[in-house]
């Protein structure tokens, strides 16, 4: 699911999902720290005038539920966004 971003707020307090990816010119090193947990999707939030903190990442392998699985993320955003689907 490259390129693929979820944006939203609950509550006053928004929040945001992407996965990274390496860029052109990574070093194998940086390649090496894609793998596993480093390309699964990152979720982050943050309240007005504050900064985005990170919260939680999916599982790896992630789960079938996707982002329906990561508690810090309100129901009504994982219903918003399809449980972070593709589709």
């Amino acid at each position: 699911m490259p390129r693929q971003f979820f944006y939203g707020q609950c509550d006053g307090v928004r929040y945001a999902a992407t996965r990274f990816e390496s860029t052109p010119g990574a070093t194998h090193d940086q390649l090496v720290a894609m793998q596993d947990e480093g390309s699964v999707t990152k979720y982050f939030r943050t309240t007005s005038g504050g900064n985005w903190t990170y919260i939680a990442s999916d599982a790896f392998p992630r789960g079938p539920l996707g982002c329906g699985h990561v508690r810090q993320i309100p129901e009504a955003l994982v219903a918003a966004w399809g449980n972070c689907s593709a589709g």
